[in-house]
C-alpha cells in the first residue's frame, strides 16, 4: 500500500467506491484538460464525465480546463461556446442548421459570441447539479453551491450559490488567502503534501505560515 496516496492513474482510486473517478484517466477529447486528482463522483456512470461538456464543437476551439484536485458533484454541466446564437439579428432561430435551402443563414464563426475557455483553478468544489456558463474562470479554492447557475467569474476562495450564482462570502482573511495563492501546495510533489496534509486540512493559520 502507498504511504502517499492513490495513484493518479487510478480511475478509481477508493476500491469499494465505483462512484467516485480520477477522471483524467476517463476523458478523451484533447480540448478537456484535466488536472490530476481531480474527481467527478456521480452513481449511474462517472466513466461518463464528457457527456456533461454540452455543445463543444472542435471548430471552435475553445477548452474545459480543469486544475488538480477538484471535487466536481453528480450533474455538474459545462456549457460551451457552441450553444451560443447569434443574437443581434431579427430572429433567434438558427436556419442555416437545417440547410435544405436554408444555408443562407448559417452565420461566420467570427458572428457568434465567443467567450473563451471555461478555466476552473484548483481545488475548487463544485456541488451537486450545479450549470458553469462558456468562458467563466473559477478562482483556486472557490465553492459552488448545489444547482447553481455560474455565468461569472469566481474569485478564489470564494463561495458563491444561487441562479445565477452570486457572493456568499470569502472562505478566508485576505491574509490566509494570500499565503494559499502564493505556496499553490496543489503543484507541490505528492510526497511534500502527504507530509503537511495534517496543517492542510485543519484551519491553523500559524503552520500555514510556514508552508513554502
Amino acid at each position: 500500500m502507498s504511504n502517499t496516496g492513490p495513484s493518479p492513474k487510478k480511475k478509481f482510486p477508493i476500491d469499494r467506491i465505483s462512484s467516485l473517478c480520477f477522471i483524467k484517466n476517463v476523458v478523451t477529447n484533447p480540448n478537456i484538460i484535466i488536472g490530476d486528482y481531480t474527481y467527478y463522483d456521480d452513481f449511474k456512470n462517472p466513466e461518463k464525465f464528457e457527456e456533461n461538456v454540452l455543445y463543444h464543437y472542435d471548430f471552435y476551439g475553445d477548452k474545459l480546463i480543469i486544475g488538480n484536485f477538484c471535487s466536481i458533484g453528480p450533474g455538474t454541466k459545462f456549457i460551451m461556446n457552441g450553444a451560443n446564437h447569434k443574437i443581434d439579428s431579427f430572429v433567434n432561430f438558427p436556419f442555416g442548421l437545417f440547410q435544405d435551402g436554408w444555408e443562407v443563414g448559417i452565420p461566420d464563426l467570427k458572428d457568434l459570441p465567443f467567450k473563451g475557455d471555461t478555466v476552473i483553478g484548483n481545488d475548487v468544489w463544485i456541488g451537486y447539479d450545479v450549470i458553469i456558463m462558456p468562458g467563466v474562470t473559477i478562482g483556486d479554492g472557490a465553492i459552488i453551491g448545489v444547482k447553481s447557475v455560474v455565468t461569472k467569474d469566481v474569485p478564489p476562495y470564494t463561495v458563491v450559490g444561487g441562479n445565477p450564482a452570486r457572493f456568499i462570502r470569502k472562505r478566508f482573511d485576505d491574509e490566509v488567502i494570500d499565503q494559499l495563492l502564493e505556496i499553490q501546495w496543489w503543484n507541490w510533489d505528492v510526497e511534500k503534501i502527504t507530509k503537511v496534509i495534517p496543517i492542510l486540512c485543519s484551519d491553523n493559520k500559524d503552520e500555514l505560515k510556514k508552508l513554502r
